[in-house]
């Protein structure tokens, strides 16, 4: 098992978290706001420099308008 940031599965979920936030119409500065986070933290989960916990994904999916569920169904047909 592959635990680097910078795993093809890593580098997937940030593609998709970035599309997601994309797709919802939101900036990262908007996102970080509803997060309650410095915009950075967005730019930094999204260009896969930083990885999310699972409490920190599920605020991130919420804040997108989807669930973790969601998310990890998405990245398997992917």
């Amino acid at each position: 098992m592959d635990k680097s940031i910078h795993s093809e599965e890593q580098q997937r979920l940030c593609l998709l978290l970035r599309e997601l936030r994309e797709a919802a119409g939101l900036t990262q500065v908007q996102v970080a706001a509803r997060l309650g986070v410095p915009q950075s933290f967005v730019s930094k989960y999204e260009a896969g420099d930083r990885r999310l916990d699972v409490f920190e994904l599920r605020q991130v999916t919420e804040v997108l308008g989807t669930t973790v569920i969601d998310v990890l169904k998405r990245l398997d047909l992917g």
